[in-house]
């Protein structure tokens, strides 16, 4: 078997995201990053809410399908592929940012389970106790695998992110440690039958290692029942390319990923 070889960045955005709104983060720079780093599949994944959809939240109801658009047609190079893709979101209801007339429309689909710093994303109630989010952070994640999606080309995004309890290192490692193996066992069996990618997001993989076993807990019980990885950068700012590849690769080795391990779209 060969090891997992970090060559795909499935998650990043433009200027066109509203968290960017950075003039340097372009579709050139991406592709130059790419060069640099060995990557030859590329998603564009700008914030994405569809107008047909009326919850939108004020800060998603800018970036609608024409918004992102723009970025079309993304420039290309030999031997890259270069997608245009989207990261859409799930309100407190569930709700889903895309409708399934625009699925034809992206090369891949991001979804995140775990942006709850968002207030419409979760009560009050659930918001106000560790316990509570780590049965959110279950819940969310069945809902989407609850869904009739393209699963074929969907991504569950930073499944491992600190915005699941954005209020301090402490309280956020706690929530990890409060979903239970077995809900995670049954969830993941799910997804790996889906077909579904699990993202490996720079930014949760950017952990100390007194936090490994907390944090990749659910990266091995994932593996374990089968599912498939992808990198995702996540980047929104043009410096933030120089850390990931590093950050990856401990990653790779840490999971003792495999090239069948890999995700491919």
């Amino acid at each position: 078997m060969s090891r997992f070889i970090f060559n795909q960045d499935l998650h990043l955005h433009s200027h066109l995201s509203s968290c960017s709104n950075d003039p340097g983060q372009t579709t050139d720079f991406i592709l130059q990053y790419a060069k640099k780093n060995g990557v030859t599949t590329l998603c564009l994944t700008d914030h994405y809410w569809d107008a047909s959809i009326p919850t939108a939240s004020n800060w998603y109801r800018p970036q609608d399908f024409d918004h992102i658009a723009q970025s079309r047609p993304l420039p290309q190079a030999d031997g890259i592929r270069f997608l245009f893709g989207c990261e859409t979101d799930m309100n407190m209801n569930f709700t889903l940012g895309i409708p399934e007339s625009r699925f034809d429309d992206f090369e891949f689909i991001v979804i995140p389970t775990t942006h709850l710093h968002m207030k419409e994303n979760i009560s009050p109630e659930d918001a106000a106790s560790i316990d509570a989010r780590a049965r959110v952070w279950t819940d969310r994640l069945e809902a989407v695998l609850n869904m009739k999606l393209p699963f074929h080309k969907i991504g569950i995004a930073h499944l491992a992110c600190n915005l699941i309890t954005p209020s301090s290192r402490a309280n956020y490692l706690a929530t990890l440690e409060k979903i239970p193996s077995s809900e995670m066992e049954r969830l993941f069996q799910k997804a790996a039958r889906l077909g579904v990618g699990i993202e490996l997001n720079s930014s949760d993989m950017n952990f100390a290692d007194t936090e490994t076993d907390t944090v990749l807990r659910m990266f091995r019980i994932a593996k374990a029942a089968g599912c498939k990885f992808y990198t995702a950068s996540d980047s929104h700012h043009p410096d933030y390319f120089a850390k990931c590849k590093s950050i990856f690769e401990r990653a790779i080795d840490l999971l003792e990923l495999q090239e069948s391990d890999k995700f491919i779209i």
